[in-house]
């Protein structure tokens, strides 16, 4: 296989080819959200590929009775049945690099989060995705999740210590981790956060705290309705101030519990950047439509859709988690 040169990640918001999106397909994972998850993913599906002006949709199913469910809720997709643990496909999927005849596919290793999800299939789905769509294929030999960083297309990537420092992924130190993403990103600085939200079962992605939204202005949350995470919030605004980036912000759901009383991880800044629209999950919170709103004003060249993403959560993660771009 000849190697295609490596190019740096392109932001969320250059034109796409396509998107694979993860469906929910195993009933012992899902339980009773199962078909509530499956609906909230269809309509998700739907406003991305917005009646055929936005990207073409591959929704990703691991057996064959999912795909029947994924062609009666979402008619226009293709559907692809490919053996997977869970619908994370931001994290296990693969990274697409560059564009036209040079585009080629990053993957990495994982490891279920640190240990804490081994499920078969995850391993190697980004492989076999890329092998579909046929992509050229490298994996680099350490661990790293897509809804670990976030750049901006200039070679700038977020990042935060609690996820790519924490000893479960890699060991790697400081030093040693940027200089792996500038050899298989190209990356050329990083900004390190420290904390991720509270009870983030993926130790801090920052795909939940913090968005490049433009090439140097990143989006983060305010702290609002008694939120728990109003310390992480502040942390990352000096951060970024001492980076010398643009800070727009986004009213947070604030305290989200689940049925047991226990916080879990919910946030706006899981929205899904698509070619003709944004996608901003909504809780049933005060702030769910402002956020949309927020949203709309940073993207005007394209429609700020707001849409329940409660049973998806209960999984542990919202729209940009089960998503992955294929750059045009």
């Amino acid at each position: 296989m000849t190697s295609v040169a490596p190019r740096p990640p392109l932001p969320e918001w250059a034109p796409h080819e396509a998107v694979w999106i993860g469906f929910p397909s195993d009933q012992e994972l899902w339980l009773g959200d199962l078909k509530p998850a499956e609906r909230e993913v269809a309509a998700f599906a739907e406003a991305v590929h917005a009646g055929g002006r936005g990207e073409k949709v591959w929704l990703v199913t691991a057996h064959e009775g999912a795909a029947e469910s994924a062609q009666r809720l979402a008619p226009f997709a293709e559907v692809i049945v490919e053996p997977f643990g869970d619908i994370w496909l931001r994290d296990t999927g693969p990274t697409v690099l560059g564009t036209g005849k040079d585009r080629r596919a990053q993957g990495f290793g994982f490891n279920g989060w640190g240990g804490k999800y081994d499920l078969d299939g995850d391993q190697d789905i980004g492989q076999r995705l890329a092998e579909r769509a046929r992509l050229p294929f490298e994996k680099a030999d350490w661990i790293l999740e897509g809804g670990a960083i976030d750049g901006d297309g200039s070679g700038t990537v977020l990042t935060t210590e609690q996820c790519l420092l924490n000893p479960n992924r890699n060991n790697l130190s400081r030093q040693e981790t940027e200089q792996r993403l500038l050899n298989d990103l190209e990356f050329e600085r990083v900004v390190w956060f420290g904390s991720g939200l509270m009870n983030d079962h993926t130790d801090g992605h920052v795909d939940n705290l913090a968005r490049f939204v433009a090439p140097g202005r990143v989006a983060i949350p305010t702290c609002a309705n008694d939120d728990p995470n109003e310390a992480v919030y502040k942390d990352a605004a000096r951060r970024l101030g001492e980076a010398h980036l643009d800070i727009v912000t986004l009213p947070s759901p604030g305290r989200i519990t689940d049925e047991d009383g226990e916080i879990i991880p919910a946030s706006y800044m899981n929205f899904y950047i698509g070619n003709a629209v944004v996608v901003v999950p909504q809780y049933g919170a005060a702030n769910d439509r402002g956020a949309v709103e927020v949203v709309q004003a940073l993207f005007p060249d394209r429609v700020a859709i707001g849409l329940r993403a409660d049973h998806i959560l209960t999984g542990g993660g919202s729209f940009h988690c089960i998503s992955q771009q294929v750059p045009a």
